[in-house]
């Protein structure tokens, strides 16, 4: 069993985006648990003046916090407002050892920032000649894109400077069309938008220190056709929410990540123990804010927070 753990460790390498993906406490830690065990997540949204709030309400529920804490640069005015006080909860739950994630729900390009929801983030796609253009270097859509992701990079900055490895997932549920981003197969679709945000934070911006996430939701079944590249992500993120924890999503993932890690990375359910132990390589959960409360009880909450396989904060490695 050690002997296969290495294999997989040294496939961190084989398989890494980066010089840094090879250094990678973060990384290197959920290789080395992936398949035996996995690590209690939970996000933190609105609002970003009480960036730990969902956290706290585990701890009040079960007595441990999660091993990682996630939040949520956000789009409206008082959340932007607050997106320091979310990024030093992010340095402070570093500092106590837990895992960072971090999601952009970034404004559409054409429009400003703040925006709404929806429409805004959500039905307010980009017509074909507008993403053309996004995805044109030097064009003005694309140009204010890179506007945003510097405006983005002064926080993930801050980061790198306070040591803070970052789980970064700035598109998620890449196959989901509502999304302003989302819902454009093919290489010159979603996937390039991706492709130009990890280059540019990467090698213009010099953001050595992100852990990049690719995530899909439970809607489709083409995920290949939104793969940005092997190259391009450390960790795939499957959303939960349509059609459960059946086995034949797991299955079909499987083959597309190969050795890299897997996780959940939104859910409202739960998962369960027994579905854990059936699908081992699910290295973290991450039930969305508001969420855990409204679809699990507390009762079962305890109850998963209570099973060997999970990994909570008293649990981690420290870094």
């Amino acid at each position: 069993m050690k002997f296969v753990k290495l294999l997989i460790v040294l496939g961190l390498i084989i398989f890494s985006t980066s010089a840094f993906s090879q250094s990678s406490q973060v990384l290197k830690y959920i290789y080395s648990i992936s398949g035996e065990k996995t690590i209690a997540g939970q996000h933190n949204k609105e609002p970003n003046a009480m960036p730990a709030m969902w956290t706290e309400y585990i701890k009040e529920t079960t007595g441990k916090y999660p091993g990682l804490w996630s939040g949520d640069f956000l789009f409206q005015q008082v959340n932007i407002d607050n997106r320091w006080t979310m990024i030093h909860e992010a340095e402070r739950q570093w500092k106590r050892g837990a895992i960072i994630n971090l999601m952009w729900h970034g404004c559409p390009p054409d429009e400003g920032e703040p925006c709404g929801w929806d429409p805004g983030l959500l039905n307010a796609q980009l017509d074909d000649d507008q993403w053309k253009e996004i995805t044109t270097d030097g064009t003005p859509l694309n140009l204010e894109w890179k506007r945003r992701m510097d405006d983005i990079a002064v926080y993930l900055q801050y980061l790198k400077e306070k040591g803070v490895e970052v789980l970064f997932r700035p598109f998620h549920e890449m196959n989901q069309g509502k999304f302003w981003w989302g819902g454009r197969p093919g290489p010159d679709g979603t996937a390039k938008l991706y492709r130009i945000t990890h280059d540019y934070l990467t090698h213009e911006k010099g953001l050595s220190n992100l852990i990049w996430v690719w995530d899909m939701q439970d809607m489709s079944w083409d995920f290949n056709d939104y793969n940005p590249g092997h190259e391009y992500w450390d960790i795939f993120g499957f959303d939960v929410y349509d059609n459960g924890y059946d086995i034949s999503w797991y299955n079909y993932i499987l083959p597309i990540v190969g050795e890299k890690p897997m996780a959940i990375g939104e859910c409202s359910k739960l998962p369960s123990s027994d579905m854990l132990d059936a699908q081992s390589r699910w290295v973290f959960f991450m039930p969305w804010a508001e969420l855990v409360k409204r679809s699990n009880t507390p009762e079962e909450i305890r109850t998963l927070y209570d099973d060997q396989r999970i990994i909570t904060l008293d649990e981690m490695p420290g870094w």
